[in-house]
């Protein structure tokens, strides 16, 4: 497997993943199609900009049989572009079972040459028992051993039939007999530690790209705490590695699923919610007939009012709806693009999950996982936005944190730390309000504070982000103690630090934080009023 990143941004990444038809680009949303029965061509797919599609192989072998073999898939859906197969595993969930071993999908998936196959798995579904869920995932895991044996089968045929003593069958580790790029399915659902063990199991089998099964229950339930959970916990096991989500196709799932790290997504929404009206936006999906006005622009919207949509005949108005839904979610997978490439992922997430209280619970999930800080870049070319309390989460901060308290020591010498509110002065170290400071406490280590970083030394206060930032400044209007990881942050500093002496100039804000500071019994501290203070 190919997988060449080239932009990162929390846990997302951009990148280009190769398959026998070529390459496509990561983060990417991959429209399902049916095999027999396709409302929207893939060649419309392909001229949105949609570079891979995925079809169910469990169909087109119940209605194709041997004759599918022959044509290929790539022939059969007229798309010559990378194609993704399942197995059958949706049917699973549905139904309970398919009338197909393991084996013998994994055969047929070889025969029609598809670029993704799935192996044939079983579906932990949402809601299940601990130990009945432990058994779909042993189940799984026993499926995909006999899906690796097909593999290594037909890597070795090829290696007899072509001579060639580094051909892919000589190596236990390559799961691949064509240069398809096999998928391990994770199950689990929302029992963590058996995520984390099929994660873990699969890597070791040596799967080099990964789907998370069974997130549709969760996503249509709005359980996205428990999605982001989900993912947190794959990422833990497998951190590096392309990961899809089965299922996420609605425009507000996407952002926070990429940003939680992963790389691909397959739904067939854009057609499901057109056969029930729904028509997709920015912010969500709304009911055609509740419209008053199409608020897009697409050349869909653009050609119809909506009396004129409401009253086109059926058929037609399912693949114009169906069109309209594919133009949002090809531009909501260029914003969140556009984001990584900025650096403001965590804005444009934040600015989405506003759309539902569900999914803010999703994002005070993510503060906690310590993988999005670890894969957050140390620096960018664009100043951060600080709007709220829970941006003192962001990744940026908690790694500039960690760097004030593991690496800063104050300058030998000084025993006295002055503590002044930020106003915004960038660059601090240069200004006028330093200047005087410095000649007012000399001899002493002067501190910016404010509610998001914590405390900003004069010596390293032109680093990043320390000096590339905007924030509000009515932060004055939040409760203190709405900021614990300031007052953290300032007791770990005072305990790194012996001052005898510390000089508070105090704006609303500190003052509501004086009464929980920490210092030692020998520190004296002075308290100024910062509306009082002047500068001589």
């Amino acid at each position: 497997m190919v997988f060449e990143v080239k932009c990162t941004d929390l846990a997302a990444r951009i990148g280009k993943l190769t398959t026998p038809h070529g390459s496509f680009e990561t983060p990417s949303f991959i429209p399902v199609i049916h095999p027999v029965k396709q409302q929207i061509s893939p060649s419309f797919l392909k001229s949105l900009g949609f570079e891979c599609i995925i079809t169910n192989a469990y169909i087109t072998f119940k209605y194709y049989g041997e004759k599918a073999a022959k044509q290929g898939i790539h022939r059969i859906v007229n798309y010559d572009g990378p194609i993704m197969t399942d197995s059958g595993g949706y049917q699973v969930l549905e139904y309970g079972k398919v009338n197909v071993t393991p084996s013998t999908m994994a055969q047929f998936e070889l025969d029609i040459g598809s670029d993704i196959p799935v192996p044939l798995d079983k579906p932990t579904g949402y809601g299940l028992p601990y130990n009945t869920a432990k058994s779909y995932v042993e189940e799984t895991i026993s499926n995909i051993d006999e899906t690796i044996k097909v593999i290594k089968n037909n890597g070795y045929d090829q290696l007899s039939n072509d001579g060639n003593n580094n051909g892919l069958g000589i190596d236990d580790n390559v799961l691949s007999s064509k240069g398809e790029l096999w998928t391990g399915t994770i199950q689990g659902a929302e029992h963590f530690d058996l995520v984390r063990h099929s994660s873990s199991i699969l890597d070791k089998k040596g799967f080099s790209f990964f789907a998370i099964g069974s997130p549709v229950e969760l996503m249509e339930s709005y359980e996205f705490s428990l999605l982001a959970r989900l993912i947190e916990a794959t990422k833990s096991s497998i951190p590096n590695k392309p990961i899809h989500l089965f299922g996420a196709g609605h425009p507000l799932t996407i952002p926070l699923a990429v940003a939680l790290g992963c790389d691909t997504f397959d739904s067939a929404s854009y057609i499901l919610y057109a056969k029930a009206n729904r028509y997709m936006s920015s912010s969500g999906t709304l009911r055609l007939e509740d419209l008053s006005y199409l608020p897009c622009c697409c050349p869909v919207c653009s050609h119809f009012t909506v009396k004129e949509f409401n009253n086109d005949e059926p058929d037609s108005r399912t693949i114009n709806l169906a069109k309209h839904n594919l133009f949002i979610l090809k531009q909501e997978m260029a914003a969140v693009k556009q984001a990584i490439y900025d650096g403001r992922l965590w804005e444009y997430v934040l600015q989405k999950a506003r759309s539902h209280p569900k999914l803010m619970d999703a994002i005070y999930a993510l503060k906690d996982f310590n993988y999005i800080q670890q894969n957050t870049p140390i620096f960018k070319h664009k100043a951060i936005y600080l709007f709220e309390p829970l941006d003192q989460f962001r990744p940026e901060l908690m790694n500039y944190r960690k760097m004030l308290i593991d690496n800063y020591r104050a300058p030998t010498g000084n025993e006295c730390l002055v503590l002044y509110p930020d106003q915004g002065i960038r660059p601090f170290y240069s200004s006028y309000v330093l200047q005087k400071l410095s000649i007012y406490y000399q001899n002493a280590s002067i501190c910016l504070y404010n509610p998001f970083f914590g405390l900003i030394p004069v010596e390293i206060s032109d680093i990043y982000p320390a000096s590339h930032n905007i924030f509000v400044k009515n932060f004055d209007e939040y409760d203190s103690k709405d900021y614990p990881v300031f007052l953290n942050l300032l007791d770990s500093f005072l305990k790194n630090h012996k001052f005898k002496l510390i000089y508070i100039i105090a704006n609303k804000f500190m003052k509501g934080l004086i009464p929980y500071i920490k210092t030692a019994e020998e520190t004296e501290v002075k308290i100024e009023d910062f509306n009082g203070f002047k500068l001589k």
